[in-house]
C-alpha cells in the first residue's frame, strides 16, 4: 500500500486516479465481438466462449437435469446460508415498494404515477476466478419481487462446460427463468441483440470485468438498457484512531481479493493508524488462498493522511467509493456529509462483507465514480414510472386557454387546434 501524506487538492485526481484501462483501449475489441454476434448470433457467440473461457459447448443452454444435479452438490448448510440471505434480501427489497402517487393538478385535471414492471431482463453473473452467485440473488430477487416476466442469466461456464453449482441453486431458488453458459463481451452482445438460443432483453444488469462494463455501455447504444456502469470492486475506508487496524486491514483485503484491477483506500486523520493497518495488512495477506491476487490490488491501494474530518469528507465525495466503510469516532458528520457513494457502512461490526452477502442491502453497486450519478441496484431499477392523466369538461375549460396561449408562442399550431376544436364544442 502506498502511503501519501496530506496530499494537495490540486494532486487529488491524480492521488484517487483508478488502475483501469481506458475506454479506448477497450472499445475496439467490444464493437469487434458486438458485429460478430449481430451477424452471426450463436456461432460468434460459440467462438468466443472457445476463445476466452477454452471450452467448446454443444449447446449453451443450461437444462433442468443440470440444475437438479447441481443441487446435489451444494451442501445443505450452505444451501441454508442462500436461503437465509435470500429471506434478508427480499425483506429489504420488498420495503422498497411505493404506492401508485396521484394528484388532482386542478379542478377537473387528475394526474398519476405507476410502475410496471421491465418485462425482459438479463442477469449478468461474473464467473471466472470467482463465480459470484451471491449476485444471482442481489439481482433476480428484486427482478422477482417487481414481477419481471423474463429472467434470464448468463454466467461464464468453467473448463467443465458447466456453471458453478452454487449459481444454478441460487437461480432455481429466485425464479430465473433461462440460464446461459455464456460469458464476458459474448454474453452482453447475445442479450442487447438476442440469438437462437439467447432471448434479447429490455435491460441488462450486473457487475463484471472491464470489457463486460464497456460492454454495457455499448448495448446502449443499441437501445438496450443497463442497471449502472459496474466494473472493477473499489472501497474506501475512513477511519481515526478509534478504530480497530486489524478490521481494517481485514476489509481492505476483502475487496482486493476480488481482482487485480481492484481499489482500496484508506483515508485517516491518524499516520498512526494508516502505519499500524498497513502492517496488519502484511501479517493477515498471508493467510488469504488468493493472495497473489490480493497483493497485485494493494499495490494499486492508498493510505492517505489528510488533516481533519472536513479535508477528509471533501476527498471522499471527489472520489465517490462504491463501498464507503465509516470507523470513525464522529460517525455523524461523515454520514450526514456523504453524497457519492455506493453504499456506506458504518461502525467496526459493520464489515463490507455483510452487504455482499446478507445484511439485505443490494451489492451491486456503481465503480469508477459513478456514484456521483448512479444509484445501487434497487426494487426500481426493475420497473418502470408511468403517468396517467385524464381531464374532465372542466378541467379542460380550467387549463385549455392556458395550452393554446403557449402552444401558439411555440409556433406550434395543431398543438393549439387540438384544444381550440374541443373548446368550441365545450362552450
Amino acid at each position: 500500500m502506498q502511503i501519501i501524506d496530506n496530499p494537495n487538492k490540486e494532486n487529488w485526481s491524480e492521488v484517487l486516479k483508478r488502475p483501469t484501462q481506458t475506454v479506448k483501449d477497450i472499445e475496439a475489441t467490444v464493437n469487434q465481438i458486438f458485429e460478430e454476434v449481430l451477424n452471426e448470433g450463436d456461432i460468434a457467440i460459440k467462438k468466443y466462449t472457445a476463445r476466452f473461457d477454452g471450452v467448446d459447448l454443444v449447446s449453451n443452454i443450461v437444462s433442468l437435469d443440470e440444475i437438479q444435479e447441481a443441487i446435489t452438490q451444494v451442501p445443505v448448510k450452505l444451501q441454508e446460508a442462500i436461503k437465509l440471505a435470500k429471506n434478508n434480501i427480499e425483506v429489504f427489497h420488498s420495503a422498497q415498494r411505493t404506492d401508485k402517487v396521484a394528484v388532482q393538478t386542478s379542478i377537473g385535471v387528475t394526474c398519476w404515477q405507476e410502475k410496471r414492471a421491465i418485462e425482459k431482463v438479463g442477469l449478468y453473473i461474473p464467473g471466472g476466478t470467482a463465480p459470484l452467485f451471491s449476485t444471482v440473488l442481489m439481482l433476480a430477487v428484486p427482478a422477482q419481487i417487481a414481477g419481471c416476466k423474463e429472467i434470464v442469466l448468463c454466467s461464464p461456464p468453467g473448463k467443465d462446460g458447466l456453471l458453478a453449482p452454487e449459481i444454478l441453486f441460487a437461480a432455481q431458488l429466485c425464479g430465473v427463468t433461462k440460464i446461459i453458459k455464456v460469458g464476458g463481451i459474448q454474453a452482453i452482445a447475445g442479450l442487447t441483440f438476442g440469438t437462437a438460443t439467447i432471448p434479447q432483453v429490455y435491460k441488462i444488469f450486473g457487475p463484471g470485468n472491464q470489457f463486460v462494463t464497456v460492454a454495457k455501455q455499448l448495448a446502449t447504444k443499441y437501445g438496450v438498457a443497463i442497471d449502472m456502469p459496474a466494473g472493477p470492486s473499489e472501497l474506501l475506508v475512513v477511519a481515526d484512531d478509534t478504530a480497530n487496524p486489524a478490521y481494517i486491514a481485514s476489509d481492505l483485503l476483502s475487496q482486493a481479493e476480488h481482482g487485480t484491477d481492484s481499489q482500496v483506500i484508506l483515508v485517516s486523520t491518524s499516520n498512526s493508524l494508516i502505519n499500524k493497518v498497513s502492517e496488519a495488512i502484511k501479517e493477515q495477506i498471508k493467510e488469504l488462498p488468493r493472495q497473489a491476487i490480493a497483493e497485485k490490488a494493494i499495490a494499486n491501494s492508498k493510505g492517505i493522511y489528510v488533516k481533519d474530518d472536513e479535508t477528509a469528507l471533501e476527498l471522499i465525495n471527489e472520489y465517490g467509493p462504491e463501498h464507503f466503510i465509516v470507523c470513525v469516532e464522529n460517525e455523524a458528520f461523515y454520514i450526514e456529509g456523504i453524497r457519492n457513494a455506493g453504499s456506506v457502512f458504518i461502525g467496526d461490526f459493520t464489515p463490507e462483507s455483510a452487504g455482499d452477502y446478507a445484511s439485505g442491502t443490494n451489492h451491486t453497486l456503481p465503480t469508477n465514480g459513478f456514484s456521483k450519478a448512479y444509484s445501487g441496484v434497487n426494487l426500481d431499477s426493475f420497473f418502470k414510472s408511468m403517468t396517467f392523466q385524464k381531464i374532465s369538461k372542466k378541467g379542460l375549460l380550467n387549463i385549455g386557454e392556458t395550452i393554446e396561449l403557449m402552444a401558439e408562442a411555440e409556433g406550434l399550431q395543431a398543438h393549439k387546434n387540438a384544444v381550440s376544436i374541443r373548446l368550441k364544442d365545450l362552450k
